[in-house]
């Protein structure tokens, strides 16, 4: 039986003056994940929220926060996003020094860790630490902005992710962040990928348009 699709719609393109409403929105409209990236102007190239944002935004929604955190050095934060309503916790091998010490402590405190590949990151990164993640994330753009296009040449790093998760014979989710259209979406669902994050294609036509949009991206 085929791994069904999960939709993580991504914050960054929500309307930031009604961010509770929002995420309410997209929740009834049927997305099975929050997906909140974090970003601190040094590992990538722009600003966006930390932890206290996060903890105003918990009571909106029973759906589960996928934190991308965009920070270097990360290990000093992965506490206070925990603390502040995380249900995962995904980091990049390039944030810290000891990327199997910063998926330990992920788990330590009971989140789900998950690893991102960006488009410059071999997939051999993940190789020592697969028995640590419930999640791999392959970025399909650059991290640091939204609305950005699909890195096609990214396919072939999902396939390869699929056959070493396929490998573990564990229930890891396969994510996939940046330039998700529904024809985009189509050919990473084909590369292996079983959870989309979108936030232009999700939160395009304001909130009356968010269920349309997100049974669009599954197919």
């Amino acid at each position: 039986m085929a791994t069904p699709i999960r939709i993580a719609p991504s914050i960054l393109s929500a309307d930031f003056a009604r961010l509770g409403a929002e995420i309410e929105a997209v929740t009834k409209a049927g997305a099975d994940l929050i997906h909140i990236d974090v970003m601190d102007g040094h590992f990538v190239p722009n600003l966006t929220i930390g932890p206290a944002v996060i903890k105003a935004l918990r009571p909106h929604s029973k759906a589960p926060f996928d934190v991308h955190l965009m920070i270097a050095p990360v290990d000093p934060f992965v506490q206070a996003f925990a603390d502040a309503g995380a249900d995962g916790i995904t980091v990049h091998p390039e944030s810290g020094p000891h990327i199997h010490r910063t998926l330990q402590l992920i788990r330590s405190l009971g989140k789900k860790a998950g690893v991102v590949l960006n488009p410059g990151t071999p997939i051999e990164a993940i190789d020592n630490v697969i028995d640590l993640v419930d999640l791999i994330l392959v970025m399909s753009v650059n991290p640091g902005f939204g609305g950005q296009s699909f890195i096609a040449s990214q396919l072939k790093k999902i396939e390869a992710a699929a056959n070493r998760i396929a490998k573990t014979g564990r229930d890891i989710a396969l994510e996939v962040d940046g330039g998700i259209t529904p024809e985009t979406a189509r050919q990473a669902i084909a590369a292996g990928a079983n959870v989309l994050v979108a936030g232009t294609a999700v939160f395009k036509g304001g909130a009356s348009a968010y269920a349309a949009n997100i049974a669009a991206l599954r197919g």
